[in-house]
Order: C-alpha cells, then structure tokens, then sequence
C-alpha cells in the first residue's frame, strides 16, 4: 500500500469561546469500540487464529505465540488467577520489563477484571530506585507479583516488604523466596473464566499506570478498558492502513509506559498485528542486540524515541542490505517522547527515497499517561519535526491563548481518566470546570489562518522561565535547536539562567562517563568544538531568550535513583537543576576554568 493512502485528511472544527478560548474537534465521526481488551483477542483468535501476536529471542530464533495459543493461554491463566485468589486480592504489579509472558499474564489480569499495573523495571533492578517500587507496592497492594526471571530480580524480591506478596516467575533458578512459576499457572484451575470475563465491561479497571513525578512520588493513572479501547479506534480511524494490513512492529519501548505498553501493544492486538519485542534498547551497550533483531526482522511500522531513530539511521547507512529490508513495506515511522532532530528527519527521509522511490509517512503524536495517549495525531504528510497532529474523533482540545502565538492545552475526550488512584485531591486540582484536563503543555498552530494543518508542540509551560531583564525564554524549542547544533557531541541537556541575565547549559555527553558529583569535564579540544558550534547558533539569536553565552560538560551521567531521569528515560529538569545547584552557580562564576563562554 502506497504512503499517501495510509491515512485521511485531517479536518478540524474550531469554536471560540466567550473567554477567548478556542475549542477544537475532529470533524471525522468515531467508528465502532471494541467493549474489552478481551474482545479484540477473540476477535483475531477466530479471524486469523494462526497469525504470530506476540514474539521474543529464545536462543538463535524466536519464540512465537499465535492469536489461538494467546487466547488458550490467556483463559487459562485467568481460572489460575480466579481459582488461586488472587484476583480478589489486588492487582498484578509486575515488576519485570517486556516479555511474551508478561504480555499474557497482562491480558489474563484484564479478561478476568484484574487490574495489572506494569513497574518501571529499573525501580527494581537499582537499589536507590526502591523508595518508588516500595510506594506503588504500598499504595495498590497487590495481589500477586510477577517478574521474568527471579534470580535477576531477586534483590527486590528479597526485600520485607514484599514478603506478604505471592511471586509468579517464568524463571524460577536462584529465586530469594519461594515462587509459583508459569508452569504450575499454566496448570488453570476450577473457575469459571467465561462468567468473569463477561462481567468485564467498559468502565473495569484495566491498568494503574504510574506517571514519573517530578516533585513527589508517582501518581497512578486509572486506566479503564474503555479509554484503551476508544484511542485504538481513534487512531484506526486516522490510520485506515491498520485495518486493511495486519502491521507488525519490532519494538523495545517499555511496557510500564503508555506509549509502548498502551499504545503500541494494544495497536497490534486491536487490528491483529504481530508485536516482536527488541531486548536490546538504543544505549551504546544494548543497541548491538537490537540491531542483530532488526537483521531478523523488520516492521510495516517503525516507532521510536530520537535517540532510536538516530542509532537506527546510523546502522541503515552502514548496511545496503538491512536498508532494504527496514524500508521495504515500510508504512509510517512515528516518533514521541521529543522532537525528532531535523537532520535525522532528513536522513530517514533521503535513504527511504533512494530504497523505494517515496518517503514513507513520518508523524508523531501528543498525548500523555492520562489520554490513554493519543489526543492529538499527525495523519497528513508533513516535512519537518515538532507537528504533533489534529484532534482526534472524539477528543476536544481547549486552547488558552498565552502570547507569541502559544496556548495552554487542555483535553477531553472518552480517552481521558476519570482521575488518578486513590489520590482525589490530585484528582480535583488536575481538571478545569468545564471538565478538562489540564496537561501544563503548550502548543502552537502550524498555519493559524488553517487548523486543519494541526498543532506543533511548543514545550511544558512549567519549564519555561524568565531572564533577570522579564523576557521569557521558550526550554523545548530552544533545547531542540541546541541538541541538533550539538549532534554528536552531547547526549542531553538541561537549560539554565532562571533569574540570571544569561541562558546557560548544562551538558552531559553523548558517550557516558563514570565521574563522581559534581565533576566536570574539561578536556579542551571537546570544549572548543562545542563552544565553536555554541558560537554559530549564536549568530542567530534574536535575544538574550535564544542566546547561549556558556555551558559545561558533566562527568557524572544523569541518576536514576536520585530522579534525575524518569522512568521513561527522560530528564527530570527540576531534580537536574536542584541536585546539581552548586554546579549552576560554579557555571555563572566567570573565573571557574572549566566553563565553556560564548
């Protein structure tokens, strides 16, 4: 199927309202919603019973598991859970990352009413990270705790807190305490699986997705099976190439997150497409892996984080034949978590063009853990980052205008949560009276004499700041604009000059080092390079907002577990700031010899 046939045309009504506001919707009507998770699982058990839905490495090849043998397994696993007691008790918190079982043990929670509620794995494997495990743990009470490999986990699953809780493991070796394993589950039990399943409707708690807080403890979004159903319809109905094609994805993106774990698998589940896991990630120690997994298969859909894309353009120009087999077929790539850097963008576009003769469409999406995500979607060919899209069916986007062409976004939609777990006075601050979600993002037209070409993200209102002279410095597009003159160079940064006359950086590298707090690097020839290309973006500043005048190079990655990074492996701006106070002020001291100067 040619690109330009995968989606239809975005068209968007627009209502002002009395307060200045503007009120967007889709003008495309949504189509039919599936009532469970459930139901899409029977559906493609008796449509295409032997097609592959979930995929992992074992050994030199894969274990593949058919939509028939994941409904089998599914039921089976539900009567354990039912037969067993642990659906009663609480949801299933599982503590390990993607795998084919924990995909089906997902499913079985859900089919059977139980909610599941996927863990950063990191909380887990990182003994400083185990204040957060121990919080959710405390917060849902599980049921029943499920992990990959026991011996791996073990040192969470040794902790006493966890002690009361009953662990399922699909490998039981060297496990701290006593376990249940996947083959004594896999057993079933005497319980009516059907008579569970059929009380689940709609409104059931499906998942407890935990956000990254940033200032306190992660909130826990309440995820029913109607706002996951209703944004796969959404998005089919923007994407009618999923429905006439089976797609098929090789994805590593974490399930404790609702871009991998609500968004991706539930879009291969819903329109019978084959979900392969990558077990490698784009880090310079696991890319190797997902590279060897991408040389055994490709997708008809490429989803990814910049960094991915940017490792994954690397390996294609360095190899004819994977080039062929990644571009072939090759439907949309689509990108979030931040914009897609223009020259990868460029890349992408160029090596498509010369393995097939078209570009394939390449879109991206806003959404957040309580959307279910999808709110907003690119579904027209667009030719450069940042556009995020149009309402979807649905959905309604409130837009308060802020000044130089910005507003504030708020949302409403089936989609959205109707709050966050046990946390009710979270809950009331995060909508607005007229019953919108109130997302802290900000967003701009991409034409404002035409809504239909959508919206462009413009950054996270609470990360902008002001200069000592009031001018308001814009963080995301100014931090795009860096990381693209940097290439190469730096693997993140994080803006300052809150309350100072002058923006600054602070940089970490592209190659991690192992340097203690607050140790900076100082080595001259990659001090130079950065404050020559630092100069050039200079050059075309139009202010003191947009004007880098210094930077340093830290030694230390950013921590886990002191919250710089969230458990979707993004930087956590305030706790960057906040831990590393004294290397701010050592950045505005105009004596310290390891500041770069612009």
């Amino acid at each position: 199927m040619l690109a330009h046939s995968v989606t239809v045309p975005q068209k968007v009504l627009s209502e002002t309202r009395p307060d200045g506001s503007l009120v967007l919707r889709s003008a495309h009507p949504l189509g039919p919603v599936a009532e469970t998770t459930g139901a899409w699982l029977h559906h493609w058990a008796a449509a295409t019973p032997d097609a592959v839905f979930l995929a992992e490495r074992s050994g030199a090849g894969w274990r593949e598991v058919t939509y028939a043998q994941a409904l089998e397994m599914v039921q089976t696993l539900g009567a354990w859970l039912l037969a067993e007691g642990h659906a009663e008790r609480g949801p299933l918190v599982m503590l390990s990352g993607n795998s084919v079982d924990h995909g089906l043990m997902t499913l079985a929670a859900q089919y059977v009413g139980m909610a599941s509620v996927p863990v950063a794995e990191q909380y887990s494997l990182i003994p400083g990270a185990h204040d957060r495990l121990l919080y959710i743990i405390e917060k849902v009470k599980p049921g029943l705790l499920f992990v990959d490999d026991a011996a791996r986990y073990g040192e969470a699953l040794a902790l006493e807190a966890l002690a009361g809780y009953p662990v399922l493991t699909s490998a039981p070796a060297g496990a701290p305490r006593p376990v249940i394993t996947m083959n004594q589950a896999l057993q079933g039990g005497a319980a009516d699986v059907a008579a569970a399943y059929a009380a689940v409707g709609p409104q059931t708690l499906a998942k407890i997705l935990f956000t990254s807080g940033s200032t306190s403890h992660p909130k826990g979004v309440i995820t029913t099976h109607r706002m996951m159903c209703v944004n796969q319809t959404q998005i089919a109905d923007a994407f009618p190439v999923l429905r006439a094609r089976a797609p098929k994805i090789v994805d590593w993106l974490p399930w404790n997150h609702v871009f991998g774990g609500s968004h991706n698998f539930n879009m291969m589940l819903a329109n019978g497409g084959a979900l392969y896991i990558d077990d490698g990630k784009p880090t310079a120690a696991l890319f190797g892996r997902s590279l060897e997994n991408m040389k055994m298969h490709t997708g008809t859909l490429a989803f990814n984080v910049p960094v991915g894309f940017a490792r994954q353009l690397e390996a294609l120009r360095a190899d004819a034949d994977l080039r062929q087999a990644f571009f072939t077929g090759l439907e949309f790539t689509f990108y979030a978590g931040a914009s897609l850097p223009q020259e990868i963008w460029d890349g992408i576009a160029e090596m498509a063009r010369e393995v097939t003769g078209t570009v394939p469409l390449m879109v991206s999406s806003w959404g957040m853990t309580e959307t279910a995500p999808a709110v907003l979607l690119t579904h027209e060919r667009v030719t450069r980052s940042g556009i995020v899209g149009a309402p979807l069916p649905g959905t309604e986007v409130r837009l308060i205008p802020e000044d130089e062409g910005r507003y504030e976004l708020r949302v409403k939609g089936p989609n959205v949560m109707e709050g966050y777990f046990e946390d009710p006075e979270k809950t009331a601050e995060s909508f607005d009276t007229d019953g919108f979600l109130i997302t802290g993002d900000a967003v701009q037209f991409v034409d404002a004499q035409d809504p239909d070409r959508g919206l462009s993200f413009a950054g996270r209102i609470s990360e902008d700041f002001k200069l000592t002279s009031g001018t308001w410095v814009r963080a995301a597009a100014l931090r795009g604009q860096i990381m693209t003159a940097l290439e190469g160079l730096i693997g993140d940064l994080v803006i300052t000059g809150h309350d100072r006359s002058e923006l600054g950086v602070l940089l970490f590298p592209a190659t991690p080092t192992n340097g203690a707090e607050g140790d900076v690097i100082s080595d001259p020839a990659l001090m130079q390079d950065i404050a020559a290309r630092l100069a050039v973006l200079a050059e075309s500043a139009t202010g003191s907002s947009t004007r880098v005048g210094r930077a340093m190079v830290l030694a230390e990655a950013p921590s886990l577990a002191d919250h710089e990074v969230t458990a979707k492996g993004n930087l956590n701006t305030r706790k960057v700031l906040t831990r590393r106070a004294a290397l701010v002020q050592r950045l505005y001291d105009d004596t310290a010899a390891d500041v770069i100067r612009v």
